[in-house]
């Protein structure tokens, strides 16, 4: 404690894993809600119409997406998850938002339906980001 007073970049260190903690929790359960809320629409039939415009199957295709979100949220979610498959949960979100982003841009939709997929992608980056911060973190920190 006294070394920490007379240094303050060791005080700097000790507190930034809390800071990067609450950073990540923070953003992680505002892109978990989006993702359910997202699986809940796509099993709607206001979900179907929009894959059907968006150039996809509006049938098993959408279930099997919500149920791959909510497997994924979950992933995310419980602490006790091993590292290995919230990284593959992380990487199956970025798939399937970089290809809403171009889906979006393929059929030029308006920037009401475009918006959304690139703010989910911003909450998506900083969890993924202050997750593999957390990751590399000492243990001791």
């Amino acid at each position: 404690m006294e070394s920490t007073l007379r240094n303050p970049a060791l005080a700097t260190t000790r507190t930034a894993p809390k800071a990067i903690t609450i950073l990540f929790w923070i953003f992680t359960a505002l892109f978990c809600l989006e993702m359910i809320f997202t699986a809940y629409y796509e099993l709607l039939p206001q979900g179907a119409q929009a894959f059907t415009r968006l150039g996809f199957a509006g049938s098993y295709f959408r279930f099997e997406l919500s149920f791959a979100k909510l497997l994924g949220v979950a992933v995310l979610l419980v602490p006790m998850v091993p590292a290995r498959l919230k990284e593959w949960a992380y990487a199956g979100f970025a798939i399937n938002l970089v290809s809403a982003i171009i889906a979006h841009s393929s059929i030029r939709d308006v920037p009401q339906a475009f918006i959304p997929s690139t703010l989910t992608s911003a909450l998506w980056a900083v969890s993924y980001f202050s997750w593999r911060r957390l990751q590399a973190a000492p243990a001791s920190a």
